[in-house]
């Protein structure tokens, strides 16, 4: 990894250090000694190399020269304006010598990525532990999107299910309504017909007394409470009196009575009892006559 980054500055290095070398000798050669032209270009190419060595010295230590760099930068600063200067001088090839020059600069320019990219690395293990930590976050960031993808989509489901489920009874509902109505209109048309009460009153004159042509319908809504059934009828009796009195009714006439027969005379009487205490007075004197003998 580090080969990826310090080999292209080493080799800008070297080719912007020949190319400043070649451009003295062969820009100054003309005005001075070419051994002087050469000594003014490994000036400037052996200032610019030992600054970058000592950078890099101090790079390795962990240390850090503000005056070292700026001092580097002038020396590539004094290679390119060198550069430059040759190649506004020059009768041919001018273009060509333009867009050489900032070879210095660049090179100068991947030493400083170098750097960043020394105080940036990290060991393999640590890169393998972030590799990991990153990892673990995408996946616990995709199973939280399926969970609430999945819980979305359950309760979408379930929401469309309670809707069908309540667009069905509402539908029950109305015809349930709608027929309780027009059952209910059929009776009204029936009990404000004066015929059909002039047919009920002639039907039941003859079985019911005291009929009355006009006849109400029966109460569909809240009704009154039930008052408490007074004292001495039948529910406050106790077994003992209750099964006298229902032995008594029950051989009121030869043969003795039914249990319907007696039930019959026995509220006919005036005498009120439940349903359930009633039979099982019958039970008792049936089963056993003797016990309700008075």
């Amino acid at each position: 990894m580090k080969a990826r980054t310090v080999l292209p500055a080493v080799a800008m290095t070297a080719v912007s250090m020949v190319l400043t070398l070649a451009v003295v000798v062969m820009w100054l050669g003309t005005a001075m000694p070419w051994p002087v032209a050469l000594v003014v270009g490994l000036g400037i190419d052996g200032g610019w190399l030992a600054t970058l060595a000592y950078e890099r010295r101090l790079a390795a230590q962990g240390d850090h020269s503000r005056a070292v760099t700026a001092v580097g930068w002038c020396f590539g600063m004094v290679a390119t304006s060198v550069l430059v200067a040759h190649a506004l001088t020059a009768d041919h090839s001018r273009g060509a010598w333009l867009a050489v020059a900032w070879l210095p600069v660049a090179a100068k320019a991947l030493w400083l990525v170098h750097g960043l990219w020394e105080r940036t690395a990290l060991t393999p293990a640590a890169l393998d532990a972030i590799a990991g930590i990153q990892q673990e976050a995408r996946d616990e960031a995709a199973v939280a999107r399926a969970r609430l993808r999945a819980e979305a989509s359950t309760e979408e489901t379930r929401l469309t299910a309670v809707t069908a489920a309540g667009a069905r009874v509402a539908r029950v509902q109305a015809r349930t309504a709608a027929t309780l109505a027009d059952a209910w209109s059929t009776l009204e048309t029936a009990r404000r017909g004066e015929d059909t009460g002039r047919a009920l009153t002639s039907v039941t004159a003859r079985v019911t007394p005291d009929v009355t042509p006009a006849w109400e319908l029966p109460v569909w809504g809240p009704v009154e409470p039930v008052g408490a059934l007074p004292p001495g009828d039948g529910n406050a009796l106790s077994d003992a009196a209750l099964d006298a009195l229902v032995d008594e009714i029950r051989h009121s006439e030869t043969p003795a009575l039914s249990y319907r027969e007696m039930a019959i005379r026995f509220r006919a009487a005036g005498h009120s009892a439940s349903e359930m205490r009633l039979r099982a007075a019958w039970k008792r004197v049936v089963a056993y006559p003797s016990r309700s003998a008075p």
